[in-house]
């Protein structure tokens, strides 16, 4: 294989978290999408070479961006090269999160960068509105509807269709991002009276806080446009 060889698509392995179920999900929404089967790795090099990644990630951000700085900045680099160059980015939970500038979980640590904003923590005296009395865990998690919201990073979304019919997928995270620019978030998630951040989106780059390797069906599907859209 040539060194300059492009690959279908690349699955970024962070180093955090079990990415089996992630991986078993995008070989299914790949082959659904007809599109090759994708290349696990955490070699920067591997990765400059995509022409779509898939950026998932479990844990803190400190960690995810002790990988991005690892070996003198190499995957950094190579992800931000990628995206600059117009290549497809789809990140999921720590792989949206990672898109922004800095995280209140993690000061002095740098993200991205993509996105003006700040990850903020989930407050821990959130109230259900149905039931006032009864105050809502931290982390967010369980199943939960993002509501697509007007604007382009809405639009951007709605052309993947699997998030246009208000269907339920699986969050878990205690953190959520605060984009400076409203325009590329995308959805948005209800947590009591707090409105989460659920997906943002502008050109090349999509990303989702919740999970869709554990969001069954809708997941799948959502995984299945995504590729299908890449690959067009």
């Amino acid at each position: 294989m040539s060194s300059l060889e492009r690959l279908p698509l690349v699955l970024v392995d962070l180093g955090l978290g079990n990415l089996a179920s992630v991986h078993k999900a995008v070989v299914h929404a790949a082959h659904a999408a007809g599109v090759a089967a994708p290349v696990l790795s955490a070699d920067a090099d591997v990765i400059a070479r995509a022409e779509r990644v898939i950026v998932p990630g479990q844990g803190a951000f400190r960690d995810g961006a002790a990988a991005l700085d690892a070996h003198g900045g190499a995957m950094r680099a190579a992800l931000g090269e990628l995206i600059a160059r117009g290549a497809p980015y789809f990140g999921i939970c720590l792989g949206l999160q990672l898109l922004f500038t800095e995280s209140e979980e993690a000061p002095g640590a740098r993200g991205l960068g993509h996105f003006a904003g700040r990850v903020v923590r989930i407050p821990a005296d959130l109230v259900d509105e149905r039931e006032p009395e009864r105050h809502l865990k931290v982390p967010h998690m369980g199943w939960n509807v993002p509501h697509l919201i007007e604007g382009p990073a809405g639009a951007r979304l709605r052309r993947l269709d699997a998030l246009s019919h208000a269907r339920h997928f699986y969050f878990v995270h205690s953190y959520h991002a605060c984009a400076d620019d409203p325009q590329v978030v995308g959805a948005l998630a209800s947590y009591g009276c707090l409105e989460i951040t659920a997906a943002v989106a502008k050109d090349n780059v999509v990303a989702t806080q919740f999970h869709p390797e554990k969001s069954q069906r809708a997941g799948l599907d959502l995984l299945a446009a995504v590729l299908e859209e890449a690959a067009a």
